[in-house]
């Protein structure tokens, strides 16, 4: 099986999150992270988990998803380690890839649609990352000044 992925919700995404893990788990090792029904819960509990778990290298990537992405990706991007890129379209979930080394994709429920959703991660999840590539020099620097700053 391929990469681990620890995926979870609010309840303003859990419909989606149902629907990538339908879709992708067979083609990746999708561990649910909640939550594990669609009543109101908190975003920032799920983020903080999932973001710890990428951040602990337990999960190779993440997927969060709640209303608007905005929530789930301020609060993921809080745990050291973690680069947690909100999209709202293909090109983007590649370039958070290619560009930037992102390890967790945030989705906005109410501005992607389901088969969007789905294509975007399974970009996300395929696309490596430049700076691993002869060349790219330049995304590995962009990264590590990143990583500079959470210190």
């Amino acid at each position: 099986m391929g990469k681990s992925v620890s995926i979870a919700s609010d309840h303003g995404g859990y419909a989606l999150k149902g629907a990538i893990i339908k879709a992708l788990g067979e083609e990746f090792a999708i561990v649910d992270s909640g939550p594990f029904g669609p009543d109101s819960v908190d975003y920032t509990d799920y983020a903080r988990e999932v973001a710890r778990e990428v951040a602990a290298k337990s999960a190779d990537f993440g997927v969060l998803i709640c209303t608007s992405g905005i929530g789930m990706s301020i609060a993921a991007n809080k745990v050291r380690g973690v680069r947690a890129a909100l999209v709202c379209d293909l090109k983007r979930a590649e370039l958070a890839r290619r560009h930037n080394n992102a390890n967790i994709i945030c989705l906005g429920a109410s501005f992607i649609d389901e088969a969007s959703a789905i294509e975007a991660v399974r970009i996300f999840l395929s696309t490596k990352f430049d700076g691993d590539l002869e060349g790219g020099e330049r995304h590995r620097r962009r990264v590590a000044k990143i990583e500079d700053i959470e210190k």
